[in-house]
């Protein structure tokens, strides 16, 4: 069986990275369309050993699309999401607008899979978390299982792909500029990127905390399914892809380091580069460009009782959005693993 698949959004970061995925995970494509706002209209993007004309969102008909995969913002979503499901397509959103609406789940398969049985998703309206969150519980959800979480604190590193393209480019011209003695006013950030670390991920809300973090503590309670108490300090790092977190957790009963190590060695998702481990600790680097998230230094926290300390890194387009996004559609195609329950 074959699937009639649209990504919305082609031509960004998110969108690439979906096409890539896709036919990187062998999908079983009816057919794949390509599409972006009206100014990226006939240009074209790589998909398997050949390209495809990127069309125009509008106008588009999306009658027989089976799965839209959404990678464009906010707007374009509010826009077109709900008009797109009501057309028959099961919309699966890499934006922020419906997360947290109590109709729409919010998904990350090896987690909470069991939310989309085989079948059971199409034509309705799936969001994909956020990027700096998705990686968090994949690393939270096995601990959680086997002693409960009592609280997390969490400091992210975080790459600027996270902010797009032009951030990206940011980075790259700025860092050119100092070495050039040469000027590049900031434009994606508040302040230059380059050679510096900025703790504002997002815009700042009246009690303080930015967007980012705003997110981070409500989507982790709602992909995990229970109330985690969760403060965030989310940080944007001269680092072109992959997101770093450092992660202290309060349990409800202790874990032994060796115990909480195979815990996380045995989770779907997660590989573990510890103590004895080659290499020893996973960085941005080694993340890129891989669909697993990293976890490192596993180690006691012994200012609390039951506490542990992780850093926890992974490719912020593949598995904070591109590949999750896929990993859903499989689960609504009914050709993904068996999701957890």
């Amino acid at each position: 069986m074959t699937f009639n698949v649209a990504v919305v959004g082609a031509t960004g970061n998110v969108g690439r990275e979906m096409l890539r995925t896709l036919c990187a995970r062998n999908f079983p494509l009816g057919s794949i369309a390509a599409l972006a706002s009206e100014r990226s209209r006939g240009t074209r993007v790589e998909f398997d050993a050949e390209s495809l004309e990127v069309q125009g969102l509008d106008g588009f008909d999306f009658a027989g699309i089976d799965i839209a995969l959404f990678a464009a913002g906010s707007a374009v979503s509010r826009q077109w999401a709900e008009s797109v499901c009501a057309a028959g397509a099961t919309v699966i959103d890499n934006a922020s607008c419906f997360r947290m609406r109590e109709d729409v789940p919010l998904v990350v398969p090896e987690v909470n899979g069991a939310l989309i049985a085989d079948g059971a998703g199409r034509g309705r309206l799936i969001a994909n978390p956020n990027c700096s969150t998705a990686q968090l519980v994949l690393a939270l959800k096995p601990l959680h299982d086997r002693a409960g979480i009592r609280r997390v604190c969490v400091a992210t590193y975080q790459s600027v792909s996270g902010a797009g393209k032009a951030a990206m480019d940011e980075l790259f011209e700025q860092t050119r500029s100092v070495f050039n003695a040469t000027e590049v006013a900031p434009l994606a950030f508040a302040k230059r990127i380059a050679f510096n670390v900025l703790p504002q991920v997002g815009e700042f809300m009246e009690d303080g905390q930015t967007g980012e973090e705003w997110k981070m503590c409500a989507e982790t309670s709602k992909i995990m399914g229970a109330e985690i108490p969760l403060t965030a300090t989310c940080v944007r790092v001269p680092v072109f892809i992959g997101h770093g977190e450092a992660v202290n957790v309060e349990l409800e009963e202790a874990l032994d380091v060796d115990e909480a190590r195979e815990v996380l060695r045995t989770a779907p998702g997660c590989r573990v580069v510890d103590v004895g481990d080659e290499g020893d600790y996973a960085t941005p680097v080694e993340c890129a460009g891989e669909g697993e998230v990293f976890i490192s230094r596993i180690r006691r926290d012994a200012s609390t009782a039951n506490g542990l300390n992780l850093w926890v890194v992974a490719d912020n387009l593949l598995k904070g959005a591109a590949l999750n996004a896929v990993q859903i559609a499989e689960l609504v195609c009914g050709t993904g693993a068996a999701p957890r329950a």
